[in-house]
């Protein structure tokens, strides 16, 4: 039976703007570039703050710290058939947006396997964008953003127990 329960991808993604432009990667995938913001899924045995931290950095090369939730959000993403996806895939994802500081640039580090370039667009280009945009959750997050929507990070518990299952205890 547990086979049959709904279970979204849970991911993670840092709102990152500086002088009124957004930070985005280009990315390759199967359906060709796409824009997104530094984002990407929650690994075994860490936090959805370490996640981000994680995934920005991997992502931008940029150290990033969370400091607000802008919101939680579900999309459900129909792929086409292609290549080790015979058939398509119909994947749901909830979607975790932070906001924070922006740290130093790590000039060194490679970008995660798949990025192409880091981008940083205004609103409206962002806007502009959206057919290009990997996920519909791109533009909303950004606009959430813009609206002000912050929470407080205290709104987020991870039970010790994560950290544990990861270190084999």
């Amino acid at each position: 039976m547990d086979d049959l329960r709904y279970k979204p991808s849970t991911t993670v993604a840092a709102i990152i703007e500086r002088e009124g432009r957004f930070l985005l990667v280009e990315e390759l995938t199967p359906e060709g570039l796409r824009l997104n913001n530094p984002a990407g899924h929650l690994d075994p045995g860490e936090s959805l703050l370490q996640a981000c931290v994680r995934e920005t950095l991997e992502e931008t090369a940029f150290a990033f710290t969370p400091e607000a939730l802008v919101g939680i959000y579900m999309a459900r993403v129909q792929m086409p058939d292609g290549p080790g996806r015979p058939g398509g895939a119909d994947i749901s994802y909830m979607r975790f947006a932070f906001c924070g500081s922006l740290g130093a640039l790590d000039a060194e580090r490679k970008l995660d396997t798949g990025i192409v370039r880091t981008l940083w667009l205004t609103p409206d280009e962002v806007r502009a964008s959206s057919a290009l945009h990997r996920s519909p959750l791109v533009l909303q997050c950004m606009e959430d953003y813009l609206a002000g929507r912050r929470y407080p990070l205290e709104v987020l518990h991870t039970h010790a127990s994560v950290y544990a299952s990861a270190q084999g205890i």
